[in-house]
């Protein structure tokens, strides 16, 4: 059984949190992001430290407390570090540039894909053949990566795509001939 809703999360300096009823606002130096928690759990701050609590132990009560003490701590989290996500595009004339606020990849299609940066993630191109995602809600950024990486998935024969920086692309082997002429 996981414990981790039971997990005291520090408040770090800088960061202000607010509680009002269910809903749980965080600010920091990169921004603010609220998120509404279950009704059946109460937040408390004293003396920098957060904690989430639940008044039962059935089922549903336990599963929203892992999940919202887990949410409050990514949003501390995003709004003082922030996340990123590398992507790797691989194969012969693959590659992307940065146009403003437009992502722009070239993919092997007749058209390039043109993807604008929505509403607080923002995208860079240090080279041809790497896409950075960056923001301060972890669920956006995620959300986004995979979006981008939707449009030309690594397949398994010579694992050209789009794969996320450290993924293991599981190979195939191809078609040796035939066999039985």
């Amino acid at each position: 059984m996981s414990r981790i809703g039971f997990k005291t999360i520090e408040i770090p300096a800088g960061v202000e949190v607010k509680v009002d009823g269910n809903v749980v606002s965080v600010k920091g130096p990169k921004g603010e992001l609220q998120e509404t928690i279950s009704k059946l759990l109460t937040v408390e701050i004293s003396d920098g430290v957060l904690e989430v609590k639940r008044d039962g132990n059935d089922a549903e009560k336990r599963a929203q407390h892992g999940l919202a003490r887990t949410l409050i701590a990514n949003m501390i989290e995003g709004v003082t570090k922030g996340y990123e996500k590398k992507l790797q595009l691989v194969g012969v004339g693959y590659k992307a540039e940065k146009k403003g606020n437009t992502l722009v990849m070239n993919l092997g299609y007749s058209h390039p894909v043109e993807l604008p940066d929505p509403e607080g993630i923002t995208t860079e191109t240090p080279d041809a053949t790497t896409v950075i995602v960056k923001g301060i809600d972890k669920a956006l950024v995620g959300n986004y990566a995979a979006n981008v990486r939707a449009w030309r998935k690594p397949e398994p024969y010579k694992g050209k795509g789009i794969k996320y920086e450290g993924e293991y692309i599981r190979r195939k082997e191809g078609k040796t001939g035939a066999a039985g002429a």
